[in-house]
C-alpha cells in the first residue's frame, strides 16, 4: 500500500511529504528500487537522515529469524527494534552489545548509522557486533555481506546512512548477562577539567560511561556535571528476578509545548535541581538497565516539549589532542548563547571502525538538544562546525540537518572511497536522501 503523509525525524524538522509504502517481504524492496527511494524505519534519527520524497517503511519487516544460545547470534530482520531485542534477549541473558539512548531505534536503523553507546571507548560501534547483512541492491539483487563476502559493501553500509541499498536482515553478536540490572557509580564534578579527569581515570575500570552537563554554566563553574558509571550486575547483585524486564513507560506528552516553555531560566531550574539532587560527591546503587540506558523513553512524545517548531540535536566528536580545550571552548560559546538544551550529555570515544562513513572517532563527543526558534541558531551551529573541522572532528550525521557540504567533507576523510563504492554498486543514486543531496554525497 503507497501513501503521501507528512514526515519528520524525531527532532521534528524538516519536515517532508513523503510517497510511503510498506515492505511485509524482501520482494517488496525488490519492487522498491523502481525509483529513487530510501529506506525508512522508526524514524529516531534527528534531522533529515531518514527523510526523502518516496520511501519504504521497513516497520513491517520486524521478525526474529533465527538465535544460536550458545553463541549469542541473533539474526533479525531490519525492521525489529532494539526494544524487541531486549524483550526476546534479556530473559535468556543476553543484552544488545551497543545501544544508542532509545530503545525504539530498528536494527536497520542502527546499521544505517554505527550507532554508539556509552560503552564505545570499551567495545566500539556496533559495527563490531555485525556479522553479516543481507541487503537488495539498486538493480533487485538480493546479496549478503560480511568482513569476507563483499567487504567494500558491508563497511560502506554499517554507517551509510541506507545510502547503498536495503538491508533485509542482519546477524549480531548478543552480550551475555548475568542480570537486567547496572552497577551505577554517579560522581559529581564541579567543572569540565575535573568531568575530563573523571574520564580519564575510570576509563579502564568501567564498560559504560557517559557525562550530564549543565551547559548554562559558565566562568569556573563551566562544564560541572555528573558522571555516570557503570556494569553488568551479576545474578548475586541483583537478587530475585536478576532478568526481571523493564516495565512500559507511563509518562506522556499529549500536546505540544508552547515554543516559549523551554528557555535559559526553566532550564537554569532544571539544571540546578539536578545537579544538587546529589549530596554527596559519589553515590552508588543498583539500577535497571531501563533508566540507566534510556531514561528519556520513559517519557512518550518526549519531542514534543521543545513545541511544534521541533529542535535541532547538535552531536559532533574532536579527538583527545587538544579535545579538552576545544570542547571547553565550544561548551563556553554554548553557554554565552543560553542555548538550554533539555539534555547535554558528554562521552568518551576508543578507535573508529572501518565504517566509511562512521562518526565515532578516538576522542570526546558532545551532544545537545536545541529547540528551534529564531533563524540566528543555525549560522551559529555552523561557526561551531567550523571550529570542529579544525579540529579534525566531525558531526553525526544521523543526527544532523545543517552541515555544509563543503564542512562534511573535510571532517570525513573515507568520503571519495565511499562514493566510489556507492558508484559500483548503485551507479544510478536510487537510494538518496534530503541529507545525502544536501551534503553532494548524491
Amino acid at each position: 500500500m503507497t501513501k503521501k503523509i507528512a514526515t519528520a525525524g524525531w527532532g521534528l524538522y524538516p519536515v517532508v511529504t513523503a510517497t510511503v509504502r510498506r515492505a511485509r517481504y524482501r520482494r517488496d524492496l525488490r519492487d522498491g528500487t523502481e525509483t529513487t527511494v530510501l529506506a525508512q524505519g522508526n524514524c529516531r534519527s534527528y534531522g533529515d537522515a531518514c527523510l526523502h520524497d518516496s520511501v519504504v517503511s521497513t516497520l513491517p519487516l520486524k521478525h526474529l529469524l533465527s538465535f544460536d544460545a550458545a553463541r549469542g547470534l541473533l539474526r533479525a530482520e531490519a525492521g525489529v527494534t532494539i526494544e524487541e531485542i531486549i524483550r526476546f534477549a534479556v530473559p535468556r541473558g543476553f543484552f544488545p552489545p551497543v545501544t544508542p539512548g532509545t530503545k525504539f531505534t530498528t536494527l536497520g536503523g542502527c546499521i544505517a548509522a554505527d550507532v554508539h553507546g556509552k560503552n564505545h571507548h570499551a567495545d566500539g560501534s556496533i559495527a563490531a557486533f555485525i556479522r553479516d547483512l543481507d541487503m537488495v541492491l539498486a538493480d533487485g539483487t538480493a546479496v549478503r555481506c560480511s568482513r569476507r563476502e563483499r567487504p567494500d559493501l558491508f563497511w560502506a553500509t554499517l554507517g551509510g546512512m541506507g545510502l547503498t541499498g536495503f538491508v533485509y536482515a542482519a546477524t549480531v553478536q548478543l552480550k551475555k548477562i548475568g542480570s537486567a540490572y547496572i552497577k551505577q557509580r554517579v560522581i559529581k564534578t564541579a567543572d569540565f577539567a575535573e568531568t575530563c579527569r573523571v574520564f580519564a581515570e575510570t576509563q579502564s575500570q568501567y564498560t559504560y560511561s557517559a557525562a550530564w552537563i549543565d551547559c548554562l554554566k559558565k566562568g569556573r563553574r563551566l562544564g560541572r556535571g555528573l558522571v555516570l558509571l557503570g556494569e553488568h550486575a551479576d545474578g548475586v547483585e541483583a537478587g530475585k528476578d536478576p532478568l526481571q524486564l523493564h516495565a512500559e513507560g507511563k509518562f506522556d506528552v499529549p500536546l505540544f509545548f508552547p515554543g516559549f516553555a523551554l528557555n535559559t531560566w526553566s532550564m537554569g531550574l532544571f539544571n540546578r535541581a539536578f545537579y544538587h539532587r546529589q549530596l554527596r560527591r559519589e553515590r552508588a546503587g543498583l539500577v535497571h538497565y531501563d533508566p540507566y540506558f534510556y531514561p528519556l523513553d520513559a517519557i512518550h512524545r518526549w519531542n514534543r516539549i521543545y513545541g511544534r517548531k521541533g529542535f535541532l540535536q547538535y552531536q559532533v566528536v574532536v579527538p583527545y589532542r587538544d579535545g579538552e580545550a576545544i570542547m571547553a571552548d565550544l561548551l563556553s560559546r554554548i553557554a554565552a548563547r543560553g542555548i538550554p538544551s533539555l539534555l547535554t550529555v558528554l562521552k568518551s570515544f576508543g578507535p573508529q571502525s572501518e565504517g566509511l562513513l562512521s562518526f565515532p572517532t578516538a576522542g570526546y563527543t558532545l551532544a545537545l538538544d536545541i529547540p528551534l526558534r529564531d533563524g540566528s541558531l543555525i549560522p551559529f551551529l555552523r561557526e561551531l562546525n567550523k571550529t570542529v573541522v579544525q579540529a579534525q572532528g566531525r558531526v553525526y550525521l544521523a543526527k544532523d540537518a545543517i552541515l555544509e557540504s563543503e564542512d562534511f567533507a573535510a571532517m570525513y576523510p573515507h568520503l571519495d572511497q565511499f562514493k566510489a563504492v556507492k558508484r559500483k554498486y548503485d551507479p544510478q543514486h536510487r537510494f538518496r536522501s534530503r541529507l545525502s543531496d544536501r551534503l553532494g554525497i548524491t
